[in-house]
């Protein structure tokens, strides 16, 4: 059985995937294997993967069931001691892999590692270090848009990785459980992180740990699709975790954080999937209040969550957080002409 079970899932992602398998045949960590969970591709993949991919471990669905329910499926099918989750969109370096598996030797007591996740298209600059959240449940990446150039190797501690290049120790996915699939795509990884910390497992970010990130390149950054989820899932995300009397105490804070968010995607783009998103979240808060019971019955350490948390800004200040994505339009319209994924 090896060390470390490397889980890729897949829709319609045939030319990015073929990099992203290309980058992890030269890794410098040999012990670990690949599954690939293909969401119902009709681009050809799961047919190229047949023939031509190197020795890996295939799941085939008749239809997209979302990224959380792929990596289930692969983490469920597989018993390794750690569980990599790969996004098809990334190239690791070739020592991506074992500076994560180090760290995860040597700090035992933490669960969860993070990439540095640095963008294809301008490689000095950093897409993500991690997993960044406020007292108002506002979710972002550590450190996007700074320079690649001014931090030591050290670990750092962050709320959680992202799971487009992460390492989970089993052992935590066990006890805390997997992804929640009913979050289909985007902000899973911020809910497992958050139920990790609940429990009083840790996280790092791990610097040596380098990979190139095609940032949403399967379903493009700003679509409305990801607006939906996106709007609907935060919702989903601060009911089910947010520890009560905190979560009172910040719920009107909450509120008019997020329907300033919502009210801003309108005007600016009007954009009204974000706002249609969180309709339909409340509108089926029920049925998330068991997932919020089991949850809050389990937390182990009421304290540690909230040391890990960043900072709170003016609403006005929120958007400067995602200023480094602002132009990645632009990007991906030119990938098209030149690639899936073009390294300048």
């Amino acid at each position: 059985m090896p060390l470390v079970q490397i889980i890729i899932p897949n829709w319609n992602g045939l030319a990015l995937l073929k990099t992203c398998l290309a980058a992890l045949e030269v890794q410098t960590f040999k012990d670990f294997a690949i599954t690939v969970v293909d969401n119902g591709s009709n681009d050809g993949s799961f047919a190229w993967l047949r023939e031509h991919a190197p020795p890996i471990h295939l799941i085939a669905n008749a239809e997209n069931r979302g990224f959380a329910a792929a990596i289930n499926q692969g983490i469920r099918a597989t018993d390794s001691k750690y569980v990599v989750t790969l996004n098809n969109d990334t190239e690791p370096f070739p020592g991506w892999l074992e500076a994560l598996v180090s760290a995860a030797d040597k700090y035992r007591g933490v669960g969860m590692f993070a990439s540095k996740m640095l963008f294809p298209n301008e490689q000095h600059t950093i897409n993500s270090t991690g997993i960044c959240l406020d007292p108002v449940g506002i979710a972002w990446d550590c450190r996007g848009g700074k320079p690649d150039n001014t931090e030591k190797d050290t670990p750092t501690e962050v709320f959680g990785p992202c799971a487009g290049a992460a390492l989970y120790r089993r052992e935590m996915l066990t006890d805390i459980g997997l992804f929640d699939e009913d979050f289909f795509a985007y902000l899973e990884d911020v809910d497992l992180a958050w139920r990790g910390q609940l429990a009083g497992w840790r996280a790092l970010y791990v610097p040596t740990a380098r990979v190139y990130h095609c940032h949403s390149g399967t379903l493009g950054e700003g679509s409305p699709f990801k607006n939906y989820l996106l709007g609907r899932n935060k919702v989903w995300l601060i009911f089910k975790n947010y520890p009560l009397p905190h979560y009172l105490a910040y719920l009107p804070l909450i509120a008019f954080y997020d329907l300033s968010a919502a009210l801003y995607a309108l005007v600016t783009r009007r954009d009204i999937h974000a706002m249609r998103g969180r309709i339909v979240a409340l509108v089926k808060l029920p049925q998330v209040y068991r997932k919020r019971r089991a949850i809050q019955s389990r937390i182990r350490n009421s304290k540690h969550w909230r040391r890990s948390l960043d900072s709170m800004v003016f609403p006005w200040q929120v958007p400067q957080r995602y200023r480094h994505l602002a132009h990645l339009r632009d990007h991906q319209s030119a990938a098209q002409e030149q690639g899936p994924c073009t390294r300048h």
